[in-house]
């Protein structure tokens, strides 16, 4: 049976927004993210980290040491009660100046290339899940994977350029907040499944 998650950009939406941040001790959940963890902890949803991290590209530093920041991830959602099934990170830039890295990609948000292969490798039901991102390239990219989208509207999007996969299934000011959604949605579906179906899920 395949599973709903929500996927969570990782910059300005999970944590504060450090540029090009690989420290851990520098890593601090944004605000409302400890409660949104919780609750989505408490939900039937698999959650993940999907990054553009060009920082890669650029030659500020090295993939490996994404390593150290999606553990500090996990441990940062385990003392919210929540688990970190995995973390998706893009590498590329098409700007950058370290090869194979600067290159475009399929994977850099807006492209849907991370979802798509965590929904492969985890067999995620993408039209049951959510992307929440404070850019609108977090939201196309959560769009043309299927999923539901949340934009939180906290300032971090500077450009506005908008087009058809960009319109967010809802907006609400912090992670918080998209959490609560994301949480009415169960008991939305819970209440509109027919007799037996329900169960089925």
């Amino acid at each position: 049976m395949l599973q709903p998650a929500v996927f969570l950009d990782k910059d300005g939406t999970l944590l504060d927004d450090v540029p090009y941040n690989i420290e851990p001790s520098l890593m601090r959940l944004a605000p409302g993210a400890r409660e949104a963890l919780t609750l989505l902890a408490s939900q039937p949803f698999t959650l993940f980290v999907i990054s553009n991290q060009s920082g890669v590209a650029l030659g500020k530093f090295v993939r490996a040491s994404l390593k150290e920041v999606e553990a500090e991830l996990a441990r940062m959602f385990a003392a919210c009660g929540a688990s970190l099934s995995g973390a998706y990170w893009c590498p590329h830039h098409p700007d950058g100046t370290v090869a194979p890295y600067a290159t475009a990609c399929d994977c850099r948000k807006p492209a849907p290339g991370l979802l798509l292969r965590a929904a492969r490798e985890h067999r995620l039901d993408l039209a049951r899940s959510w992307f929440i991102g404070d850019i609108l390239d977090d939201v196309e990219a959560g769009n043309r994977a299927g999923c539901r989208t949340i934009l939180l509207d906290n300032g971090h999007e500077t450009e506005w350029i908008e087009g058809p996969k960009r319109v967010p299934t809802a907006r609400v000011p912090d992670l918080y907040e998209a959490a609560r959604i994301v949480a009415r949605s169960v008991g939305e579906a819970s209440r509109a499944a027919p007799a037996g179906e329900e169960a089925a899920q």
